[in-house]
């Protein structure tokens, strides 16, 4: 019996699109350019350039880039998107929010003036209940069983200030996140807390355990943290949360991740070459859906150990490899006790997820999730520009995709014409 084409399961809208957006990725004579065109339209005072208020740019972004990387503009649009996203065989989305706070450089440099007085006031009312809003608006258009993405630093100065000096959330934002969490876990949806830039990464730690201290339960997961493997202290970092989940009796959350700030992170951190990362990404990955300790994960304590605690595990990766290697763990051991979801950025590798939905027969039957954001055109023109530059970083895995699209292309139009 034939297999059926992995991505035949696209609609051609798609296919088209992607191969538009990897071939513009995959030049070096397109790219640059775009790239220039967007870092203006994200970073524009200019209402002309402005997607939101130039219709033109708005027509021209929206049926192409913004198509290909996100959900939509509104709740019907969004929801849209999510229904045909499962149509297709994905098991769910990890839905983000697209607006972000953008501070001027006298409010960045003086991040504390904004804990008393007028100033904490304008924070609250300005930067943390609109994210607060748009959070808690993104865990209603979720589903049970779905994800929602969250940033704390979109909550803006308060959440800048605390977050560098590892201090606690203030009283507002606090208040905030435990609505959020509150909701998700009446809702059935998950919570993934994104990582950030290492200066501020250790505070995101400290409250990421403290929100999985208060919601996670023995064998559930509803607070994850984001471990970039790409960092030499990660698989200390992972085996020191796995501890505090013993210790504490709660699951922890786990979104394994390659590394998102390799421009901005401080390189003597960082793993030596791609090698070292891909070791310890595949090392780490090995050992939480096994629940073993390896060369890679190793336990703090001897106490440690002796048991593994209950973890529950989103592998978010486009590396074809990595993925498949988890999926052949998956499929060697049989059942597992661990919840696994592997993840993919919406527009991005669909060549990979398309074939993890293709293998939805195999038993276990893999849990296939896409990340895309929402938000008006313009709220996502940062993060389209991050895409647009994380295709530039990755340009081998951009003409992969590339290749993938031309060659579904090239079978449709064959078997359009009987020739498959």
């Amino acid at each position: 019996m034939v297999q059926p084409a992995p991505l035949a399961v696209l609609p051609l809208s798609n296919v088209l699109r992607s191969l538009m957006t990897t071939t513009v990725s995959s030049s070096p004579i397109l790219l640059s350019p775009s790239l220039a065109i967007m870092s203006v339209l994200a970073n524009t005072t200019n209402p002309v350039l402005n997607p939101d208020r130039n219709p033109f740019l708005h027509f021209l972004l929206k049926k192409t880039f913004y198509a290909q990387f996100c959900a939509g503009e509104n709740a019907p649009q969004v929801r849209q998107t999510i229904q045909s996203l499962k149509k297709i065989g994905f098991g769910g989305v990890i839905l983000g929010y697209a607006r972000e706070v953008v501070l001027t450089e006298a409010q960045t440099k003086d991040l504390s003036s904004c804990s008393t007085g007028a100033a904490a006031e304008d924070c609250v009312r300005n930067e943390i209940n609109p994210w607060a809003d748009g959070t808690l608006e993104t865990v209603l258009l979720a589903s049970p069983g779905d994800f929602v993405a969250l940033k704390f630093t979109g909550a803006g100065r308060q959440a800048l200030h605390a977050l560098s000096q590892r201090l606690p959330p203030s009283e507002a934002l606090a208040s905030a996140i435990d609505t959020i969490c509150k909701m998700a876990v009446a809702r059935g949806v998950r919570l993934l807390f994104d990582a950030e830039q290492q200066a501020l990464q250790p505070g995101i730690d400290d409250w990421t355990l403290e929100y999985m201290r208060k919601y996670n339960t023995p064998d559930r997961a509803v607070v994850y943290g984001t471990y970039q493997a790409y960092l030499k202290a990660t698989p200390a970092t992972v085996s020191r949360h796995l501890a505090a989940a013993r210790e504490g009796g709660f699951a922890l959350g786990v979104k394994l991740v390659r590394g998102a700030y390799l421009g901005s992170d401080p390189r003597h951190l960082i793993h030596d070459t791609k090698a070292d990362t891909d070791a310890a990404y595949d090392g780490i990955a090995a050992a939480l859906l096994r629940r073993q300790w390896n060369e890679q994960l190793k336990p703090q304590s001897e106490a440690d150990g002796k048991t593994f605690p209950n973890v529950n595990v989103v592998l978010a990766s486009h590396n074809r490899e990595s993925v498949f290697k988890a999926r052949e763990i998956l499929s060697s051991e049989g059942k597992t006790d661990t919840d696994v979801v592997f993840a993919q950025l919406q527009g991005m590798a669909d060549e990979v997820s398309c074939e993890l939905v293709a293998s939805n027969g195999a038993d276990p039957k893999p849990r296939v999730y896409k990340y895309l954001v929402w938000g008006s055109t313009g709220e996502c023109m940062k993060y389209l520009l991050r895409r647009a530059q994380e295709n530039r970083d990755a340009v081998q895995r951009t003409r992969a995709g590339r290749d993938a699209m031309r060659a579904e292309l090239i079978r449709r139009v064959k078997s359009l014409f009987g020739l498959e």
